[in-house]
């Protein structure tokens, strides 16, 4: 337990046990005598994940989530694990495929959850390629399964869950997606020299018109490969805790676009169809519409993609994120180069230059080392 302790902090151990004794119909003892502690590596969360497993009970596993250990972060950390507590359970009544939760203390913000293995739908994608048949029947469930809980799941949601902001909006967009795009990348990662009026232009034309989608439905705001668990062969959505309201395309187009897999053109566009199929099932919903609607956000989350990788890269010292920098700089670039986007030309330019530098920081690494 010492090991863990270093990790998640004793009294969450202690806590994760108890929640999980209370939440057990069998009565089973879930005390740290009958169990194995496991840690586990998150993405780019600061947050702490373990996996409890009994010692008995044909080794019965569950995953427990502490908040940030650094008490700068205590406030925030705190107020996303209740809103994963609260987003978690309504999305289960909605019968959305999210993990079953145990427990959560509100107090320390930790929360035990249904364990559903280590495969995540990025990992299938790694092992056997984009096009095999149970890849392609697994993203066709994942999206027949985000329509559903977009639609369902914005019924009796309580914006008063949202951690951060209760809508996915303008504001979001210029500050978050944009601006962390120009703040992150090309300004502390490759140093660029931007005309800030000519790329404010360009950003604020296209924040106006992705905020004229519909933003009235359930968002993820981080729906992607690593984010979807596979387990018997169905597929189940995590990280959902930034949660809030907003427009359908958004979380389709972070699938899609998804650096981590980089789909195929013709993939992206059978997965388009198969997702609007499902989602005109629940709701009528104009074809041309929603294909205009999807461009602009697809812009836009590609740029909150880029500006996170580039932040995680450089300011939280994971180098994981910067292989995916290029094949992300790829997909803008596919993007701009649609006719519907020829009005971000400036854009379209520091695309190409950021891709150019990105190229030359490589070179430049690779020349220096031993």
């Amino acid at each position: 337990m010492n090991l863990m302790g270093k990790i998640m902090g004793k009294k969450f151990i202690q806590q994760a046990c108890q929640l999980l004794s209370a939440a057990d119909s069998s009565d089973e003892d879930w005390s740290e005598d009958n169990v194995h502690i496991t840690p586990l590596t998150p993405d780019g969360s600061l947050r702490r994940f373990c996996r409890i497993t009994h010692t008995h009970q044909n080794g019965k596993k569950a995953v427990a989530i502490a908040p940030p250990p650094d008490d700068a972060m205590d406030a925030i950390g705190l107020r996303e694990a209740i809103s994963g507590w609260h987003i978690g359970r309504h999305l289960l009544t909605c019968k959305a495929p999210v993990p079953k939760l145990y427990g959560f203390d509100e107090q320390s913000g930790l929360l035990v959850c249904e364990d559903l293995g280590n495969q995540r739908l990025h990992d299938l994608v790694q092992q056997q390629g984009k096009r095999t048949e149970q890849v392609m029947d697994l993203y066709r469930q994942t999206v027949t399964e985000l329509a559903r809980m977009q639609v369902q799941g914005c019924a009796g949601f309580d914006v008063a869950w949202c951690w951060d902001t209760p809508q996915y909006d303008r504001p979001l967009m210029l500050e978050r997606e944009s601006g962390y795009f120009l703040q992150a990348l090309c300004q502390d990662f490759l140093q660029l020299d931007i005309d800030k009026e000519k790329i404010t232009l360009d950003f604020q034309a296209l924040a106006d018109k992705a905020s004229q989608a519909q933003a009235s439905f359930f968002l993820h705001r981080d729906f992607q490969s690593r984010n979807i668990m596979v387990h018997q062969d169905q597929v189940y959505f995590i990280d959902y805790q930034a949660g809030r309201l907003g427009p359908l395309a958004y979380d389709l187009a972070s699938l899609l676009i998804d650096p981590y897999a980089a789909l195929p053109a013709s993939v992206q566009e059978d997965l388009l169809d198969h997702y609007f199929t499902a989602l005109t099932s629940l709701l009528p919903y104009d074809r041309e519409q929603f294909q205009q609607e999807y461009l602009v956000l697809a812009l836009q989350r590609n740029l909150q993609i880029l500006g996170a990788f580039a932040f995680l890269s450089q300011q939280r010292k994971k180098p994981f994120f910067r292989q995916y920098l290029a094949p992300a700089l790829k997909s803008l670039q596919t993007l701009l180069a649609k006719t519907a986007s020829a009005e971000y030309a400036y854009l379209k330019r520091i695309s190409h230059c950021c891709s150019k530098q990105l190229k030359l920081q490589l070179e430049s690494s690779t020349r220096t080392l031993p």
